[in-house]
């Protein structure tokens, strides 16, 4: 829907550069049609009057026109005025000024308007002048931030009518524990007696904390069309200033206009960005923590009992000052995590309201196929499903669009372009049937749901898929050791198999050192150091980047055990794949023929094996049964 401000039916304001124009235009009007007629001083007088006065002596100049016309002036006339007549034909002109004292010009001079000299000496430059500086002052005050001088000081925040967020709780899925905390404040904003008469007061403000795309603006939004009140938008970013003070400025200026829409709710977007903690050295941004200093004393000022709320959202809370986060300021700390396997399938409904969905469509095994994914992803994830169902010219969107669009999140569009040579196409086969096998082998591993070796576009050759069946929170030690014995799988079946190895392996590697990192310094899995936490983890909504807290030899130490960890699961690999070699060959040659299996395929041709052999295994312990029955 249109957003719309609130001030619009004021009447715009003129700015400097629309009177300059018109004055400009005023002057460009007066020099077509009114200077002229004031400069013309050309008297036209027959050719008998112009003898009369050179037999008199009474004419100073005289000019003859190509066109054969005499232009002359006199001695005493003081306002320049040009006579002008026709030269008779046959006549000399030139004979006729021998016997005077009348001067014989090349060109005779008018003598301007001094309206007009006035205007195009004085008036003319200034207004240039002043055109070009007002030019140059908006230059510089839009790369400032501001759109002009008048505007220092003043909020951007937009204001939006109830009407016009358009959304409800109802348009939220995944985050019910969020929601459960904002309902209270709407709650309060509908009926605030209810909680006056028992001496409570509104919570003053609230802290939307989770990582991106978790629909933290989506919250606010909702909250304010919940409560139906005025609901002011602005992000952090906009309060800071070039000059020193603006920021502050803007600040109270947000405050004055919440206070006269009270009750109403100021949502301000990446809090983080002013409220910084302040480390006190010298030469910090003086700006920034002005704006922080208003803000926390805005904060206190203002009386909770209108009903005015503030939302913030960031997602990175260790990095906010102290002062802003306690009692009083932020009341509440409300997380907006990534939702969990119900939440994600509540959320792909939601995502689908508006989008034309087969009725065969599973929205639990899409939800168990994007573990880790926000609801910025999901509604992203239906999106390209829809995109992919036009493109093949269908009307509805199916399972396969879907499944299709998860894979094309986690790894990228299809490289059907991509010409990949017969013996690299037989090791990536190799590669991911290890991956495959090694994971169907072992306990506590996920089932595998799709094997590819089709290239994509993030630089895979291929990929192995393994789907969860429940949902997951913890893992322990074999699961995690069990998975980085997955991940070393492709790289032993290259080694088995062709007796070398190459690149392909890279990401593997990166992901099986990264848990066993993480086994030894995080989850005190560790038999050398135990229940010791030897780094630490900031910004765990943006990445979780990890610094050891450690000595330098404790790091070496380190080092060796997550070396010594990934060995192992290593050899761990290598054996499963020497005891299933022939399943090995038989399925990397099913999966080459193919370049696509699902699980249910592997598990297939797994199982016939297994009873093969389960069968072959029997019928040799009948006949040595036999054998030693008869002995």
């Amino acid at each position: 829907m249109e957003k719309r401000d609130v001030n619009q039916n004021k009447p715009p304001r003129r700015s400097f550069l629309y009177y300059y124009g018109l004055i400009m235009l005023v002057l460009m009007l007066l020099n077509i049609f009114v200077f002229p007629s004031v400069m013309d001083k050309t008297v036209e007088v027959r050719y008998d009057e112009f003898l009369t006065s050179l037999d008199a002596e009474e004419i100073d100049e005289v000019y003859v026109t190509t066109n054969n016309e005499v232009m002359y002036t006199l001695k005493n006339d003081s306002k320049g005025v040009v006579h002008k007549t026709g030269l008779m034909p046959g006549d000399n002109i030139t004979e006729r000024l021998a016997g005077t004292d009348a001067r014989y010009s090349s060109e005779i001079q008018t003598q301007a308007s001094p309206l007009l000299d006035f205007l195009l000496t004085w008036i003319a430059p200034f207004v240039v002048l002043v055109l070009i500086g007002q030019i140059m002052g908006r230059a510089m005050m839009k790369r400032m931030g501001g759109s002009n001088a008048m505007t220092f000081g003043k909020s951007n925040a937009k204001i939006y009518a109830e009407s016009e967020t358009g959304k409800t709780f109802a348009d939220v899925a995944g985050q019910e524990e969020a929601k459960e905390a904002l309902k209270e404040i709407v709650d309060f904003l509908h009926n605030p007696q209810k909680y006056t008469d028992i001496g409570a007061t509104l919570p003053k403000g609230a802290l939307l904390v989770g990582p991106p795309g978790t629909g933290k603006t989506l919250l606010a939004k909702a909250v304010a069309g919940e409560a139906h009140v005025p609901f002011f938008s602005i992000s952090g970013s906009e309060f800071v200033e070039m000059f020193v003070g603006m920021g502050a400025a803007k600040v109270r200026d947000l405050f004055k206009q919440a206070n006269e829409k009270a009750p109403c709710i100021v949502f301000i977007d990446e809090i983080d960005t002013i409220g910084k903690k302040r480390d006190g050295n010298i030469g910090g941004n003086d700006e920034r923590e002005q704006t922080l200093n208003q803000l926390l004393t805005e904060m206190d000022g203002f009386d909770g009992k209108k009903g005015v709320v503030i939302l913030a959202a960031t997602n990175r809370p260790d990095s906010l000052d102290k002062a802003l986060l306690r009692p009083g300021r932020f009341d509440r700390r409300i997380p907006v995590e990534l939702p969990d396997m119900r939440g994600r399938e509540a959320i792909l409904k939601v995502s689908a309201r508006g989008v034309k969905m087969d009725e065969t469509v599973d929205y639990n095994e899409i939800a168990r196929a994007t573990s880790g994914a926000s609801g910025a992803d999901l509604a992203n994830i239906v999106n390209e499903a829809a995109l992919r169902a036009v493109r093949l010219g269908r009307r509805m969107v199916s399972q396969q669009d879907l499944e299709e669009s998860v894979e094309i999140v986690i790894a990228g569009y299809q490289r059907k372009d991509a010409e990949v040579s017969a013996n690299e196409k037989k090791i990536v086969s190799y590669h991911e049937i290890g991956h495959a096998l090694v994971a169907a082998m072992q306990s506590h591993s996920a089932p595998v749901h799709k094997i590819t070796i089709i290239p994509r576009t993030s630089g895979a050759l291929g990929y192995t898929m393994q789907i969860e069946e429940d949902q997951r929170f913890l893992m322990s030690r074999d699961e995690a050791f069990n998975k980085i014995v997955t991940l070393t799988g492709g790289r032993a079946a290259e080694e088995l198999i062709f007796h070398s190895i190459t690149t392909g392996a890279s990401n593997d590697i990166e992901q099986a050192t990264r848990i066993a990192r993480a086994m030894v310094t995080r989850f005190g899995m560790s038999e050398q150091f135990g229940m010791v936490a030897l780094e630490t983890v900031s910004n765990q909504y943006l990445g979780g980047d990890a610094s050891l807290a450690c000595s330098e030899h404790t790091a070496m130490r380190i080092d060796e055990e997550v070396i010594e960890t990934v060995r192992q699961a290593h050899d761990k690999a290598c054996q499963i794949l020497k005891e299933n070699e022939e399943k090995l060959h038989e399925l990397a040659a099913y999966l080459l023929e193919k370049e696509t299996i699902t699980g249910e395929e592997f598990m297939e041709i797994l199982k016939q094996e297994n009873c093969e052999n389960s069968d072959a295994d029997a019928a040799e312990t009948v006949e040595q049964d036999t054998a030693e029955h008869q002995e």
